[in-house]
């Protein structure tokens, strides 16, 4: 998702609800209805909500520091979180607040015209809030359904602002039929349990987006396409033979790290090496543009210490395959590959190690040995 269809979607719905909430409060004072007392505060919820994300936008822009030498991108995600919190504290819990007092002390609605009217245009206004969010994320959607949509977004804005509209629209509904029963049966009572569906309504959009929120500030890796295009990419079949095992992790929604562990030809030099590795950083860069951080360290594949345990070239549970093809220049385990010197730094990604040159930032091994090298050796689960 672009920055900017994702600021659209937000100052259209921003926009929206700074209008329906003085509308809202306007209705409420005229006609005491709880129900527009519970979605003037929505309102005012979402209009804060909105504010959130623009003020996670615009942090997340802020340069790395030696601090935070990945950057702020996972600004946006704390503040899509913060919104869940606001969603279910304000909007939720007070519309149950007050669905409950009305139940319980309930009254007729007074200027009926007030509330049936203003919730009519806030459903107009909400519809185009929503249409507008509609259209930025089908830029981005392509063949996912909405459920997967929210559910796999990397950038947090339209799934949030989406499900927002949708609980505006929703809400709107039901204070409307809250408000016509009571009506209809002079029993205000009605009106409270609108108001009440109105806050269980919240909270369970809350949920769901503090859960998808939760997620992203965990650390979520690229998407299934964005990690099939980086492993085509790395591999050039000439020096770089195969990925020995490869993790990807989002630092923001639109800045991707990745880090492999790369087979190469053990008679390459190191400078063959530091040039491939170059090369594969800029054929990944070229595939998914939002790689920005890339290490790859190379290494000698071994296929016996592979099959002996997991095969980190896939899922790491997933059992190895002893009987995948080695690669052809793949050399005997009892052999000790001359270890040429450091490949330095390429592409201003980061540090890496050529074969024998240190230690292994996952593995700890040390230049190779021949009892290092050895098949009966320790080896740990990256095949080596």
């Amino acid at each position: 998702m672009s920055a900017s269809g994702g600021t659209k979607a937000i100052v259209a719905a921003l926009s929206a609800n700074l209008a329906i909430a003085v509308a809202k409060f306007v209705a409420f004072l005229f006609s005491g209805s709880s129900s527009m007392l519970a979605e003037s505060v929505h309102s005012v919820a979402d209009s804060g909500n909105q504010g959130l994300l623009l003020l996670g936008g615009k942090r997340a822009k802020r340069q790395a520091t030696p601090e935070h030498p990945f950057g702020y991108g996972r600004e946006r995600y704390i503040y899509a979180f913060l919104v869940s919190i606001v969603l279910f504290s304000v909007g939720g819990m007070f519309a149950i607040y007050e669905g409950y007092e009305k139940i319980k002390h309930p009254h007729e609605i007074e200027a009926w015209y007030w509330p049936v009217g203003v919730l009519v245009f806030a459903i107009i206004a909400e519809g185009y809030s929503f249409r507008t969010a509609i259209a930025e994320s089908n830029q981005t959607r392509g063949k996912l359904s909405w459920t997967e949509f929210i559910r796999r977004a990397k950038a947090p804005e339209l799934p949030v602002v989406l499900l927002e509209d949708f609980g505006a629209l929703v809400g709107l509904v039901l204070a409307l039929g809250g408000v016509g029963l009571a009506l209809g049966t002079g029993n205000g009572v009605w009106d409270g349990i609108g108001t009440l569906c109105i806050g269980v309504l919240l909270i369970a959009i809350a949920i769901v987006l503090a859960a998808e929120t939760k997620s992203l500030l965990l650390g979520e890796s690229a998407g299934v396409e964005d990690v099939e295009k980086i492993k085509a990419s790395v591999v050039d079949g000439d020096t770089v033979t195969r990925i020995i095992h490869m993790r990807t992790l989002h630092l923001g929604p639109e800045e991707l790290l990745v880090a492999a562990k790369i087979a190469v030809r053990h008679d390459e030099s190191a400078a063959e090496i530091a040039d491939a590795i170059n090369a594969a950083e800029a054929r990944i860069r070229a595939a998914v543009p939002i790689a920005r951080v890339i290490y790859l360290e190379p290494d000698i594949y071994n296929e016996r210490a592979a099959a002996a345990g997991t095969n980190p070239g896939k899922n790491p549970d997933e059992p190895a395959t002893p009987d995948e093809p080695a690669a052809s220049d793949a050399p005997d385990a009892s052999a000790t590959p001359e270890a040429p010197g450091g490949t330095g730094t390429g592409g201003g990604t980061g540090s890496r190690t050529a074969p024998g040159a240190g230690a292994s930032s996952e593995t700890g091994a040390s230049s190779p040995s021949p009892a290092a090298s050895d098949a009966s050796a320790p080896r740990d689960d990256s095949g080596h």
